[in-house]
């Protein structure tokens, strides 16, 4: 089986910074070390911002996928290769 397009993206933004927000509202931001094909991602240097508002350094944190909201990837990732065959492909944008 492979994997989707989400998921190769993901995975290129590996080494970079990302935020991760999680279905019951905890963000974390830090770089991403590792993304899985099942969205479980690994962030290190991580701030993390809980519910009650208490905001956290933390080294090291494990995300499972099925507790992710969202992931926020950086900009450059629009010049991703994958990124930009699907919108060549589907002509969802001018390039």
């Amino acid at each position: 089986m492979s994997v989707g397009v989400p998921i190769q993206i993901l995975q290129e933004a590996e080494g970079h910074t990302v935020t991760v927000e999680t279905k019951s509202g905890e963000i974390f931001k830090g770089k991403l070390v590792e993304a899985e094909d099942n969205m479980n991602v690994q962030l290190e240097a991580c701030i993390a911002t809980f519910n009650n508002g208490k905001i956290s350094n933390m080294e090291n944190i494990f995300v499972r996928g099925s507790k992710v909201k969202l992931i926020a990837l950086p900009d450059f990732l629009k010049n991703a290769p994958m990124y930009i065959f699907i919108f060549k492909t589907f002509e969802f944008a001018d390039f």
